[in-house]
């Protein structure tokens, strides 16, 4: 079976989760659907478009506040609901061990790890599992368990990035506990994620935001147009439109961006909606013969498969 087949057979039509599913068309489907936001020109504004089934596994769930419920329910009750075992507890209990030492959280002050896919701390209410996604890509989900106190929230979110959810979180057992907030959550969390993307934000865009006083000529179009290509990225083409260039890339090169040009083979493009005054850089190298051998695109460094290499016509 495969994943979407799977999750939908042995997860969420057992446990009556109809809305849904690990499929982006059936998110689609959805007449009721939230859209990505993210702030910009003073605003939230539905920037972001996601087609998240190459990754589903990881981050492709779409689902709302009524099926998470009833997910809540079958982790705390250690893989029962309404009288039914659904998952084997030793196999669940696998996924809330820790597996890595994360250290002293940055927010709460508690001793953190990292197991099968939970974050697990230990506080003064017992076992903590957690874990929170989606940090760049419109939106912000974070779930909170307390084994012990069989409790949990989930908190579903369509902003990119604030740390409302954990915030909102946090709050809430506290109320459960102490009647009331024990700090303002709001504050710290949302400093935790603004430390995450505002300085790499703010260098980029005051770097590559004044272009040279004397920028070199880039080469003619011709030296730089052609279908670039690795193993990790696929296909990047690059056509000339209007008189510049453009890139396009992604899945089925579906994604098309201008190439602005800063300096010689440098040019930037926008490749986050969700941070559209976010530039990135795209690299030509230039070979003898003056055509360019390969291409560089930075928003793929962080997976080590940046440069793509020049197809045969």
């Amino acid at each position: 079976m495969s994943w979407e087949e799977a999750s939908q057979v042995l997860l969420y039509e057992p446990l009556g989760m109809r809305e849904s599913s690990s499929l982006h068309a059936d998110f689609l489907e959805q007449e009721n659907r939230a859209v990505l936001h993210a702030w910009h020109d003073d605003a939230w504004q539905a920037l972001a478009l996601r087609q998240p089934d190459a990754q589903s596994p990881a981050g492709g769930v779409s689902s709302n506040a009524r099926a998470l419920a009833q997910w809540m329910r079958l982790q705390l009750g250690d893989g029962m609901i309404d009288g039914r075992q659904l998952i084997d507890p030793a196999a669940l209990a696998q996924t809330h061990t820790p597996v890595i030492e994360r250290g002293i959280h940055r927010v709460t002050g508690l001793p953190s790890f990292y197991a099968l896919g939970w974050n697990i701390s230990y506080g003064p209410r017992g076992p903590i599992w957690a874990h929170a996604g989606a940090f760049s890509t419109g939106a912000r989900t974070v779930a909170n368990l307390l084994p012990q106190e069989e409790l949990g929230i989930v908190v579903i979110a369509n902003a990119f990035p604030t740390g409302m959810p954990e915030a909102i979180s946090n709050t809430f057992f506290d109320l459960v506990f102490e009647g009331e907030a024990t700090r303002d959550w709001a504050t710290a969390w949302n400093g935790l994620y603004g430390s995450m993307f505002g300085p790499a934000m703010a260098e980029a865009i005051a770097f590559y935001g004044t272009p040279p006083a004397a920028p070199a000529a880039a080469f003619p179009s011709d030296a730089y147009v052609g279908t670039y290509a690795n193993a990790y990225a696929g296909e990047a083409i690059v056509r000339e439109e209007a008189g510049g260039l453009t890139l396009s890339y992604g899945p089925d090169a579906s994604l098309t961006f201008p190439l602005i040009h800063f300096d010689r083979d440098l040019f930037l493009y926008y490749p986050y909606a969700e941070t559209p005054d976010f530039p990135s850089l795209a690299q030509f190298v230039i070979g003898a013969d003056q055509v360019a051998d390969s291409l560089m695109l930075e928003d793929l460094e962080h997976s080590g498969h940046a440069t793509l290499d020049r197809q045969p016509d």
